[in-house]
């Protein structure tokens, strides 16, 4: 109880009034006290649940999913966090769907929103097109519960776009909390989030620029790292510049992985497609250019092989801090010689990371779940006092 007790003592102290009735897009759309208040109540449903204590605040509804990439860790966490409130899952199948048959994104979103509380997407894969789509979601159930069709108005949470994967950078974020004792413990604190080399080409921005975005707000000496031409939006890093700016933190561009590693705290190897490459990608799908778009492949195969020396090897991690940075990663990773020939990471590197990086992926139900919590439950702070002091048992064995 005295855990819960702090729990509610930090979120009496934050201002996240905000959150009551949102989304979640972007993490650098939230205030610094709304990105406390999620890790809070995170934190407060694993500790409940860690202690057999029932976190179901919902007696029905649903929770639907909407992924239009490929998923493990995420699409896992969704549905635990959905179960875990109470909300039964719903996997919106394109393919199933009316949409092939020109069904509007307005008519689409009403029509799976009768009972549902949250809507969670995932689309990264076209610059311009993911983060857009979700708004229009957002925008259209928001209309349709104006309108008197819904009897309550979903939350949308970003599972990952084409700017950010908020539920991703905030779960490595709490990690990275929890690994060195407190917030008040980052200042100062080098994180190289670097290019690695990958035999695909086309992985998304999301990871790094959510990282950039997200890490640069908590005072930590951020250092971006890619071989030429690998650079990310504009936008995103004029964002990381901004917050360290204010955070007293720094951020620092390279084109040297040995130079990021150097004295770093925390590493964060991970391979990305160029930006200028990926609108490229998006044009070419839009005009069904599937020759340019085979030619753009075989382009980006032939520029990552250029660059195979950016992998996260024994002696790149041996010019980390004591030579014992915390290493991250979204997952699954490239692991040279396990996964692939080449790739992101030495098998040796990773194996002995694999625990805590299995620890990093758990995080993200109970982020997921205290986003959902945060847009649906005006007092937090009473409902978890509430599940406390009724305390019915998760499990009755």
């Amino acid at each position: 109880m005295a855990y819960i007790k702090q729990y509610l003592s930090a979120l009496d102290k934050l201002n996240f009034n905000g959150m009551f009735s949102g989304d979640f897009f972007l993490t650098w759309e939230k205030s610094y006290d709304e990105i406390l208040a999620t890790f809070t109540v995170a934190d407060a449903l694993r500790w409940l649940r860690e202690n057999n204590v029932s976190t179901r605040i919902f007696d029905s509804g649903l929770g639907i999913s909407n992924f239009r990439d490929n998923s493990t860790r995420t699409r896992f966490s969704f549905s635990s966090a959905c179960n875990m409130l109470g909300l039964a899952l719903q996997d919106l199948d394109e393919g199933k769907s009316q949409i092939a048959h020109g069904e509007t994104v307005r008519e689409t979103a009403n029509m799976i929103s009768f009972m549902a509380d949250v809507i969670g997407i995932r689309d990264d894969m076209y610059i311009g097109k993911g983060n857009a789509y979700m708004r229009e979601v957002a925008k259209a159930v928001r209309e349709g519960f104006i309108e008197g069709n819904l009897e309550q108005c979903p939350t949308l949470v970003n599972l990952q776009c084409d700017i950010d994967h908020p539920t991703q950078s905030m779960s490595d974020m709490n990690h990275i909390i929890q690994y060195f004792g407190g917030i008040d413990k980052l200042k100062g604190k080098k994180i190289a989030m670097t290019w690695a080399y990958s035999p695909s080409y086309g992985k998304p921005l999301s990871v790094p620029q959510g990282v950039i975005g997200l890490m640069s707000r908590f005072g930590m000496d951020v250092h971006l790292a890619h071989p030429e031409g690998y650079e990310m939006m504009p936008e995103v890093e004029a964002v990381a510049t901004k917050n360290a700016a204010l955070s007293g933190g720094k951020f620092t561009k390279s084109n040297s992985m040995k130079d990021a590693f150097k004295d770093a705290d925390i590493v964060y190897p991970k391979s990305w497609a160029p930006f200028a490459a990926m609108e490229k990608r998006t044009n070419l799908y839009g005009n069904n250019d599937f020759d340019g778009i085979k030619a753009l492949e075989k382009e980006l195969l032939t520029q990552n092989a250029k660059h195979k020396d950016w992998e996260c090897t024994e002696d790149m991690m041996k010019l980390t801090k004591n030579a014992q940075a915390l290493y991250l990663h979204c997952l699954p990773a490239d692991i040279s010689g396990v996964s692939c020939k080449e790739g992101e990471v030495a098998a040796s590197v990773f194996d002995r990371y694999r625990v805590p990086l299995y620890k990093e992926a758990s995080h993200k139900p109970y982020i997921i779940a205290a986003m959902i919590m945060l847009a649906k439950v005006k007092c937090p702070q009473e409902t978890l006092s509430n599940l406390v002091a009724k305390d019915i048992k998760r499990c009755f064995s």
